[in-house]
């Protein structure tokens, strides 16, 4: 009875510290730091901005007017020598040009590049999102680990109680050396599980990292353990949220607008942009001066060739863009789902394991326990109930990473609690001083 005391002590413990961390990590991380830091550092976000930020500049180049044409040079009558002032036909030229486009080309220019810009600042919202997500996900991932370590730490030490139990069992007579060996190849089994997540989390401290923009062997602490993700929106909700706020649709769709003023502009082709021009003629020795005023146009007299074809790329571009917003839509449709899926099933199983299973198998492994101290039964089945109560364990918080992960997923899509995360627009990369330009810090 004095064995069955000492291991019901040691299980009491074990339940009582049921969310207690203790993988001899006392350093911890922050979630919202760690996505703050992600924000600002991330080498992909850092390119998508500069891209956003490179686009719009193009905006008021495409809606300027093309560079003026001067034009200066000398006109002689013969070869022999310089005749200025002495023909009628030498003189000096000087003219200048400008080409101004038909009417409307230059606002639909300006239209496409802005509608390229706003493509390119949804698909950084977009990117920040997904770096948000992956970083979330990373982090559960991260505290799943180390929860398991703790898991297999108490599992092993409740092994080795076992073993002494079975020793003492095997010393009075009551028990076999098999049931000696059983509990010690348990409790090497389980260290060597714990050598494996130890690795794992080598891999994904490396993977956080450089989502964070930083060294790969940059020291990371221990994630804590959060309170649940309040997530309590239907799957309805969630995909109507999602069609009217997922930056990649709204990129999309900046696109497919940006088509359809590339099919304006290629109609607009048709029409020719005239080119304005004014000439001066200086001569000498009492010689009137000349002057002139042009106009040049162009004539498209290859419009079945080359405007013609230009209207049917650009009309079949804007169809391509439309359909891509319809294949979007059924792909990101699809994700919610799974996502949403996992967050209901999760969710389920999580409170089943814990006001269920585990009280349950716990139950039943106190029975098997009262029964091998009786020697009613084998160490073999108190054994097997003690990892049937840690291994479910082991799902509850495998679960609730599952279920936190798939909120983050499906936060990426719709937007939702973007602003929570810190996620916003970007700002210009460069900016103009007395100096010159220079780049913004990120710090």
């Amino acid at each position: 009875m004095r064995i069955a005391g000492c291991l019901t002590m040691v299980l009491f413990a074990f339940f009582a510290g049921f969310s207690e961390a203790g993988a001899g990590d006392n350093t911890t991380i922050d979630l919202v730091e760690l996505v703050a830091e992600a924000l600002n550092k991330s080498p992909e976000l850092l390119v998508s901005e500069t891209r956003v930020s490179a686009s719009r500049y193009r905006i008021p180049q495409a809606k300027s007017l093309p560079d003026p044409m001067f034009m200066f040079g000398y006109q002689n009558e013969g070869f022999d020598k310089i005749t200025l002032g002495e023909e009628p036909n030498a003189m000096g030229m000087f003219s200048l040009s400008q080409m101004f486009p038909f009417w409307g080309k230059r606002d639909l220019k300006e239209q496409m590049a802005a509608k390229d810009a706003d493509s390119l600042r949804s698909m950084h919202r977009a990117a920040q999102l997904k770096v948000v997500a992956t970083v979330r996900q990373l982090y559960y991932e991260l505290f799943l680990a180390y929860k398991n370590i703790d898991v297999l730490k108490k599992l092993t030490d409740y092994f080795s109680t076992i073993e002494d139990a079975a020793s003492a069992r095997y010393a009075s007579g009551m028990g076999s050396q098999q049931e000696i060996v059983m509990a010690q190849t348990e409790k090497y089994m389980l260290l060597e599980r714990e050598e494996m997540q130890k690795q794992k989390i080598q891999a994904l401290q490396g993977m956080l990292n450089n989502a964070l923009g930083r060294e790969a062997n940059s020291p990371l602490g221990r994630p804590v353990e959060l309170p649940l993700t309040a997530y309590d929106l239907s799957l309805e909700e969630t995909l109507e949220m999602a069609k009217k706020n997922s930056p990649e649709i709204e990129a999309k769709k900046a696109m497919a607008e940006a088509a359809e003023a590339k099919v304006k502009m290629a109609k607009k082709e048709y029409y020719p942009d005239p080119t304005l021009g004014v000439g001066y003629f200086p001569k000498t020795k009492g010689m009137l001066d000349m002057w002139n005023v042009t106009v040049t146009v162009n004539v498209p007299l290859y419009a079945a060739n080359k405007q013609s074809q230009a209207v049917l790329e650009a009309e079949a571009n804007r169809l391509g863009a439309k359909r891509e917003i319809a294949s979007l839509e059924y792909m990101l449709s699809s994700g919610i789902r799974d996502s949403f899926s996992m967050v209901k099933t999760s969710e389920k199983l999580m409170d089943l394991y814990k006001k269920g299973v585990i009280p349950k198998t716990y139950q039943d492994f106190q029975l098997a326990l009262a029964g091998y101290t009786t020697g009613k039964i084998e160490a073999i089945t108190a054994i097997s109930r003690l990892k049937a109560v840690l291994d479910t364990e082991l799902l509850y918080w495998a679960q609730y990473a599952q279920r936190e992960k798939a909120i983050a997923l499906i936060d990426a899509v719709t937007g939702r609690n973007s602003g929570q995360w810190g996620v916003h627009d970007p700002k210009p990369v460069i900016h103009v001083t007395k100096h010159g330009p220079e780049e913004v810090s990120h710090e």
